[in-house]
C-alpha cells in the first residue's frame, strides 16, 4: 500500500526539480498519487524526483510552459480516492481514468469549476458514489462517467455545456426526468443514459440536436409516446430505447423521409403495437433491428431485399405477428439479400407458412442462429436450411406443425450446437448422420413420431441434453446410454417403445440432473449403480416393470426434488432413508406397486399431499391421513429380566456433511436450453451472453503464454494469472483449470453454475468463461473474475515475506479481523438463506478467501459447491440440512494457527485447543499480532492529558473489554465447528448476529 506523502516532503521534492512557475502541478500530482491505495502494475513508480513531472507514467505536458494538460491513467488497476488537488492542474484539459477501481465521491463541483480549460473527464467503469457533479468547464466537450454508482437526479446545469459533444452517464443511479433543455446541448454527437431509473418521458426538445449520432437510453422506465422530433435527426445511426415502458406505433413512413443514416434500431422490450411499417425495410444502412417483446401486428413486410447490410433481425415475442393462417407469412425471409446476415429471431409469433419455399432463394451464407420456435408453421424440413446454411450454430423450429423426416445433410452442419425440433409432427427414422454433430450440446426431437432404433451418438461428446420423449423408438437404454456422452445432464427418453432393464452403466452419468424413462416397456431391478448419480435432482421410472426392491444406494441422492416410481412391480419395504431426503424431496409417488410394512412417518411423509401410495395394499400405518390399517404387534420372546424385540430394528444415522448438490451447468458456448415447458431462449441465457466472450487466445496473449510472472496463485484444480484481456478494460483475474485432473471440468461446472445467479458485495464476481481448446486440441477451460489487490486471507494470516510480515501488522488488527469474520458470515448467510435455491461453498478456507482494494472479504473458489433444496430456509438451524459424504479441504479453518500445526497431536485438534482455552486464558491462544496492534491502537487512543492512575483505569478497562470481545469470537467459532452440525452447531445466521455485536462490544472499548 503506497505511503501517503506529507507536506513537508512534498515541498522539499518541488523545490528540487521544478521551477517557481509549474511547482504547483507537481504538488497536486504527489496529492493525487498519496490518495491512491493500490497500485498493482506499480504504474506510479515513476512518480518520484530522479524524474521531472512531465516524464512520469500517465502525465503529458506543454511544450511551451511545461504545465500538466493531460493526466491519463486508464485501466491500471488503481484503487483509491480522487484527490481534491487535481483543481489545481489549472492547464489541464484532459483527465482519463476508465477501468480502475476509484471509490468515493468524485471532487466537488468547486474543485472541478476552477479546472476552466478541461475538455475530457472520464471516469467510466469505476465506483464512484454520490450525487453527479455540475460545474463544468463551459469548454468541455467529453464527459464519461457510466459504469458508476452515481446517483440523484439529472443536473439542469449541465445542459449550459455548449461545447459538449459526449454525454456518457451509462449504468449508474440516476433517477428523475429527462430535463427539457438537453436540446440545447447543439453540439451533442453521443448519449448514453441507459441501465438508470429515469422515468417520464423523452423531451421533445432532443430533436433540435442535429449532430447526434447515437441515443441510448435502453433499460429505464421511460413512457408515453416518443416525441416525433426524434425522428428528424437524420445523423442518428444509433437509437437505443429497450427494456422501457414507451406505448407507441412507428410511423408508416419510417423508412422514407427519417432516419436516413439509421444502423442500429433497438426498441425491445416496451409496448409499441400496430402494423410493422414496410419503409421501415427500406432503410438501406441498417445494421441491426431489434424489435422483440412489443405488440406489433399483422405481416412481416418482405420488402428487405435493401437491407443488405443487415447483420441482425429480432422480432420475438410480437404474439399477434402475422397473418394467422396464410400460406406466405416467411415470405420475407426470401427477400432477405444480405450475405453479412447473422441472426434471426422470430420465435413465439403466429408466423404461418411453408418453410421449403421461404428459404428455396436464401442468400445469407453466414448466418449462425436461426430462431422460428412458437408459430405455425408447417410442411417438411428443407435440405436447404442444411446446405445453403453451414454456418449455423442455433437452429430452432420447435412448437411448430412440421411433417415428414428429417434429411440425411443434418450432418453437414458441423458447426452446430442447439437442434431443437420438438413439439411438431416429424416422422421416420433419426437420420444416422446425426453423428457427424460433434460439437452439439442440446438435441430436442421431443413429441414427435420417429421411430426405429436410435443412432449411433458416441461422437456427440459435448452433448448435455437428449431429448426422445413421446415417440416410437424401440431400441434398448444400453444401446441408448452405451453410447451417449458421460457429460450428460438432461436424458428425456419417456413415451417410447424401450426395452430391456436399465443399464448399469447410467452410474457413469455422475453430472446427470433430470432423467425420464417413465411408460416405456423396462424390466428388471433398477440398478444399485443409479446412486452414482450425485447431481440428479428430478427422477421418473413410472410405466414400467421394474421389480425388486428400491435400492439403498438412493440414500446417496441428496439432492433428489421428485422421484417417480408408480405403476411398477417393486416391492419390499418403503425405506427409511426416504424420509431422511426431507430437505430437498418435494414430490414422491410410489403408487402402484407391491410395497408392504410399515409407512415411515417422518420427513416428506408427514404430509400427505407430498406423496403417493394408491394401490399398495400390503401398506399400515403411517400418518393418521392416510387411513391404512394399523400395524400388527410384534410378538416378543421374554428372556429372564430382559425382553428382545423379534422385530426389525431399523437405525437410521445422519451423516455429518455441508453440502447436497453437484455442478449443474457446463457453460460451453452463447447458447440457451430450452427447459421441458417450452421457455423461449429470451428468458434463460448461458453465462456468455451476459458477459463478453473470450478465446483461448486472448487469454494465451493477456498473460503471456501463462507465464509464471503472471501467475498470482494456484488452487484445487489450477493456477490463477492476472491479466488485462484487451486494452481498456480493467485487470482481471484468470482461473485457468488443470484439466489432467478429472475433477477440474466437475469444478469448472460447479463454479459456473454456483456463481451465475448470486449477486453479494462478498462474493467474488465472475466475468465471463472460456471452455475451448489449446493450440493443441486440448480441452481447456478458465474463469475470469474482477482482481483483488489485497489478495488472499492466507497470505495475510500466514506471511512467507516481510513485508507481507510488515502488511500484517499494519493491516490486520482486530477491527479488520472482524470486519473480514463478518463479511464472510454475510456472505454464507446469503448464500445458505437468501437464495432461492440455498448453495453451501464445502471448502471454505483462508486461501479462497480475497480482499479488495478496500480489505472488503470475498468469498471465491466454488469448484466444490453444492445446492440444497430445503422447505424451511427461513430457519437458521440446521435442521434441514442433507446429509451427504463431506467434501473440501481437511482441517477447520483457523483464525491464526493452521489446523495441521504440530501442537495438534494425539486427537487433539483446534477445535478441542479453543475449547480448553475458554475454560482457562483465552488471550494466550491469540495470533500474537492482534495483541501488538492492540497495545499501539490503545496508546494512541488514551488522552495524553490523564495521571498514572486514570491510565491505568483506562488500560484496564480497554483490555477487558478486548479479551470479553475475543472471548466471545472464539466461543462462536468453537459452537460453529462442534462434531454434530444438525444438533449441536451454531447457525450461519445467529453467528453472523453473535459477530456483530462482539464487534460493537469491541468499538464500546475505544
Amino acid at each position: 500500500m503506497l505511503s501517503c506523502w506529507s507536506t513537508m516532503t512534498i515541498i522539499t521534492f518541488s523545490l528540487s526539480t521544478t521551477s517557481a512557475g509549474n511547482h504547483t502541478d507537481q504538488l497536486a500530482l504527489l496529492a493525487f498519487k498519496s490518495q491512491i491505495s493500490h497500485d498493482p502494475l506499480q504504474v506510479l513508480n515513476s512518480w518520484n524526483t530522479s524524474l521531472h513531472f512531465c516524464q512520469w507514467q500517465g502525465v503529458t505536458c506543454g511544450r511551451r510552459h511545461q504545465r500538466v494538460v493531460k493526466l491519463v491513467l486508464k485501466s491500471r488497476g488503481l484503487a483509491g480516492s480522487l484527490s481534491p488537488y487535481i483543481g489545481n492542474l489549472s492547464f489541464l484539459h484532459t483527465i482519463d481514468l476508465e477501468n480502475n477501481s476509484f471509490r468515493g465521491e468524485i471532487p466537488s463541483s468547486e474543485v472541478l469549476g476552477r479546472l476552466f480549460r478541461l475538455r475530457v473527464f472520464a471516469l467510466d467503469n469505476n465506483s464512484f458514489t454520490g450525487e453527479l457533479p455540475s460545474n463544468f468547464s463551459r469548454n468541455h466537450e467529453i464527459l464519461s462517467l457510466g459504469g458508476n454508482k452515481l446517483s440523484g437526479t439529472f443536473p439542469k446545469q449541465l445542459c449550459a455545456l455548449q461545447k459538449l459533444k459526449a454525454l456518457n452517464l451509462w449504468s449508474n443511479n440516476l433517477t428523475g426526468s429527462l430535463p427539457y433543455d438537453l436540446g440545447n446541448l447543439s453540439s451533442l454527437q453521443f448519449i448514453d443514459l441507459g441501465r438508470n431509473f429515469l422515468e417520464g418521458g423523452i423531451p421533445d426538445s432532443i430533436g433540435q440536436l442535429k449532430n447526434l449520432y447515437i441515443l441510448s437510453l435502453g433499460d429505464n422506465m421511460l413512457s408515453s409516446k416518443l416525441p416525433p422530433s426524434i425522428y428528424n435527426i437524420s445523423s442518428l445511426w444509433f437509437l437505443g430505447l429497450t427494456m422501457n415502458q414507451i406505448v407507441d406505433r412507428l410511423p408508416s413512413d419510417i423508412g422514407r423521409t427519417f432516419l436516413p443514416n439509421l444502423c442500429e434500431l433497438f426498441i425491445g422490450g416496451n409496448h409499441f403495437f400496430g402494423p410493422l411499417p414496410s419503409s421501415l425495410f427500406n432503410i438501406s444502412t441498417l445494421e441491426m433491428l431489434e424489435l422483440s417483446g412489443n405488440g406489433f401486428t399483422g405481416k412481416v413486410p418482405d420488402n428487405m431485399g435493401n437491407m443488405q447490410k443487415l447483420q441482425y433481425l429480432g422480432l420475438s415475442q410480437n404474439n399477434q405477428l402475422g397473418s394467422s393462417g396464410h400460406a406466405d407469412d416467411l415470405k420475407f425471409l426470401s427477400s432477405i439479400n444480405s450475405i453479412v446476415l447473422r441472426v434471426i429471431k422470430a420465435s413465439d409469433c403466429q408466423l404461418s407458412g411453408i418453410l421449403h419455399k421461404s428459404l428455396a432463394n436464401i442468400s445469407f451464407t453466414q448466418l449462425e442462429e436461426l430462431i422460428l420456435s412458437g408459430n405455425q408453421i408447417s410442411g417438411i424440413i428443407p435440405s436447404e436450411i442444411f446446405l445453403k446454411l453451414p454456418n449455423l450454430i442455433v437452429l430452432h423450429l420447435m412448437d411448430n406443425f412440421l411433417t415428414g423426416n428429417i434429411p440425411q445433410d443434418i450432418g453437414k452442419l458441423n458447426n452446430l450446437r442447439v437442434l431443437t425440433l420438438g413439439n411438431n409432427n416429424l416422422s421416420g427414422r433419426i437420420p444416422s448422420s446425426i453423428n457427424n454433430l460433434a460439437w452439439l450440446l442440446y438435441l430436442d426431437l421431443n413429441h414427435n413420431n420417429f421411430e426405429g432404433v436410435v443412432p449411433n451418438t458416441s461422437n456427440l461428446q459435448s452433448l448435455l441434453e437428449l431429448g426422445l420423449s413421446g415417440n416410437k423408438l424401440n431400441a434398448t437404454l444400453e444401446q441408448v446410454f452405451g453410447r451417449t456422452s458421460h457429460g450428460l445432464l438432461y436424458a428425456y427418453l419417456a413415451d417410447n417403445s424401450f426395452t430391456g432393464s436399465l443399464p448399469v452403466e447410467v452410474g457413469n452419468f455422475e453430472h446427470l440432473l433430470e432423467m425420464d424413462v417413465s411408460n416405456n416397456y423396462l424390466e428388471g431391478e433398477i440398478p444399485n449403480t443409479l446412486g452414482k448419480c450425485l447431481s440428479l435432482q428430478q427422477l421418473s421410472l413410472m410405466g414400467n416393470s421394474f421389480r425388486g426392491s428400491i435400492p439403498p444406494s438412493f440414500s446417496s441422492l441428496q439432492g433428489l426434488t421428485f422421484l417417480d416410481l408408480s405403476q411398477n412391480k417393486i416391492s419390499g419395504e418403503i425405506p427409511m432413508f426416504l424420509q431422511n431426503l426431507s430437505s430437498s424431496l418435494e414430490y414422491l409417488n410410489l403408487s402402484f406397486n407391491n410395497f408392504e410394512g410399515a409407512m415411515p412417518t417422518q420427513g416428506i411423509f408427514q404430509n400427505a399431499s407430498a406423496f403417493s401410495i394408491l394401490g399398495n395394499n400390503k401398506l399400515c400405518g403411517g400418518i393418521s391421513e392416510l387411513q391404512l390399517p394399523t400395524c400388527p404387534i410384534i410378538k416378543q420372546k421374554r428372556f429372564g429380566k430382559h425382553q428382545i424385540s423379534l422385530g426389525l430394528k431399523v437405525a437410521i444415522g445422519v451423516i455429518v456433511s455441508t453440502t447436497v448438490l453437484a455442478a449443474l451447468l457446463s457453460v460451453l458456448c452463447s447458447v440457451m436450453r430450452r427447459s421441458k415447458s417450452g421457455t423461449d431462449e429470451t428468458q434463460k441465457t448461458s453465462l456468455y451472453d451476459q458477459y463478453e466472450r473470450v478465446s483461448f487466445l486472448d487469454l494465451h496473449r493477456a498473460t503471456d503464454g501463462f507465464s509464471p510472472a503472471n501467475s498470482i496463485g494456484t488452487g484445487h484444480f489450477g493456477s490463477v494469472f492476472k491479466a488485462i484481456i484487451r486494452e481498456g478494460t480493467e485487470l482481471v483475474a484468470v482461473k485457468v483449470l488443470n484439466m489432467i485432473d478429472h475433477k477440474a471440468s466437475k469444478s469448472f461446472m460447479a463454479e459456473c453454475e454456483a456463481l451465475r445467479n448470486v449477486r453479494h458485495r462478498n462474493l467474488m464476481k465472475i466475468l465471463t468463461a472460456c471452455s475451448t481448446v489449446d493450440f493443441q486440441g486440448n480441452d481447456f477451460k478458465a474463469l475470469i473474475f474482477k482482481f483483488m489487490p489485497n489478495g488472499s486471507l492466507e497470505k495475510l494470516l500466514h506471511p512467507v515475506r516481510t513485508d507481507d510480515q510488515r502488511y500484517l501488522t499494519e493491516n490486520l488488527s482486530l477491527s479488520r479481523r472482524l470486519n473480514i469474520a463478518i463479511d464472510v458470515a454475510s456472505a454464507l448467510d446469503y448464500l445458505h438463506n437468501q437464495c432461492e435455491t440455498p448453495i453451501v461453498h464445502c471448502d471454505l478456507k483462508p486461501s479462497n478467501i480475497l480482499l479488495d482494494e478496500d480489505m472488503v472479504a470475498h468469498v471465491g473458489d466454488f469448484g466444490l459447491a453444492k445446492f440444497l433444496q430445503i422447505k424451511n430456509s427461513n430457519s437458521s438451524s440446521t435442521n434441514n440440512t442433507s446429509s451427504f459424504s463431506p467434501r473440501g479441504t481437511i482441517g477447520y479453518i483457523p483464525p491464526g494457527r493452521r489446523p495441521t500445526d504440530e501442537e495438534f497431536e494425539d486427537g487433539l485438534d483446534l477445535h478441542q485447543f479453543c475449547k480448553i482455552a475458554l475454560r482457562k486464558e483465552v488471550m494466550k491462544i491469540i495470533d500474537p499480532h492482534v495483541l501488538e496492534h492492540e497495545e499501539e491502537a490503545n496508546d494512541d487512543h488514551r488522552d495524553i492529558h490523564l495521571n498514572n492512575s486514570e491510565i491505568q483505569r483506562s488500560t484496564h478497562h480497554e483490555s477487558g473489554k478486548t479479551e470479553e470481545c475475543i472471548t466471545s469470537i472464539i466461543k462462536i467459532g468453537v459452537e460453529c465447528s462442534m462434531p454434530s452440525p444438525i444438533s449441536e452447531r451454531m447457525g450461519i445466521k445467529d453467528a453472523l448476529k453473535e459477530l456483530v455485536a462482539a464487534k460493537k462490544l469491541y468499538e464500546s472499548a475505544r
